[in-house]
């Protein structure tokens, strides 16, 4: 269990000494655990051995034990598919060790149908559709291409969707016409990237309400968010994988369609119109539309 759920389980009986330490832990979590015993026991306001006291009420034999799980967590957040490399290194290639992947990658999918409270899509379908603004979309440097996906889904939902895919210091401007109006959706998993959290930061302080796509380790974004999907992430391989969370953002997808009825199926309709009208695909036939000269890419 890591250590934020054993800070926060119930029926923990605290003493208020000792509830005032699981607030300075939990005030800036995971790096606020990192110093001295003495350098949290003064931050919170107590003395030394309360932080001994509980650091064996949460059971560990000291707070260097405490310490300990806390820094494992914190390379578990950081670990580059470099230095995962080693540690998940598969004997042979070829079809075998595919084969093992993809199983691997089966039972994360698996898991992601309890990963997130079912809620937590009822809550994120009234955010995004009941937004007066904008709905603005954003990932990391692969998690964008999901936050592209949906970003396509929700465009024939509801106006006002913006992915922010090619995502750059000028992006940053945006912030100043955001408000409680609008609402962000984050995309961002382990390596998480400063400019993501820190973008979406800025827009929680603006009132931005925020829904969060992460993995088990949880982003740092994760504090600002009024709702948050985990997908379990952690496969045969060195480097994780985003399938669990594309799963996740078709999920919300089905689940707005199915929630927001009529509307959703006019809007549609009327996509489908225009699309028709200019030959964008190919017809019911199976003959593919002349696409006019004046619409063609050149």
């Amino acid at each position: 269990m890591p250590l934020k759920d054993l800070l926060t389980q119930s029926g923990l009986n605290l003493t208020p000494a000792e509830g005032k330490i699981v607030q300075a832990l939990l005030a800036d979590y995971p790096t606020s655990g990192l110093g001295t015993a003495s350098n949290l026991a003064k931050r919170a306001g107590v003395s030394d051995p309360t932080v001994a006291r509980l650091s064996a009420k949460l059971g560990f034999e000291s707070f260097a034990d405490l310490q300990a799980m806390l820094i494992t967590e914190i390379e578990a957040r950081l670990q580059s598919p470099l230095l995962m490399f080693e540690t998940k290194r598969t004997a042979g290639d070829g079809p075998a060790t595919v084969q093992t992947y993809l199983q691997s990658v089966a039972h994360r999918v698996a898991e992601t149908e309890t990963a997130v409270p079912a809620q937590n899509y009822d809550q994120a379908v009234d955010l995004i559709m009941a937004a007066k603004g904008r709905v603005l979309l954003l990932g990391g440097r692969f998690s964008r291409h999901l936050a592209g996906i949906l970003a396509g889904y929700l465009g024939q939902f509801r106006g006002q969707v913006t992915d922010l895919a090619r995502f750059s210091a000028e992006s940053f401007d945006l912030l100043l016409e955001l408000g409680s109006r609008d609402v962000l959706i984050v995309f961002d998993y382990r390596r998480y990237q400063t400019d993501i959290v820190r973008f979406a930061t800025q827009a929680a302080e603006r009132g931005v309400r925020l829904i969060l796509f992460t993995d088990q380790w949880l982003s740092p974004v994760a504090e600002k968010a009024e709702v948050v999907f985990i997908a379990p992430s952690e496969v045969n391989s060195p480097y994780d994988t985003l399938v669990p969370a594309l799963a996740q953002l078709e999920a919300l997808s089905l689940h707005a369609v199915m929630r927001s009825g009529d509307a959703v199926k006019r809007r549609i309709q009327a996509l489908e119109d225009i699309r028709s009208s200019v030959g964008v695909t190919v017809s019911e036939k199976g003959a593919q539309q002349p696409i006019p000269n004046d619409v063609q890419d050149h």
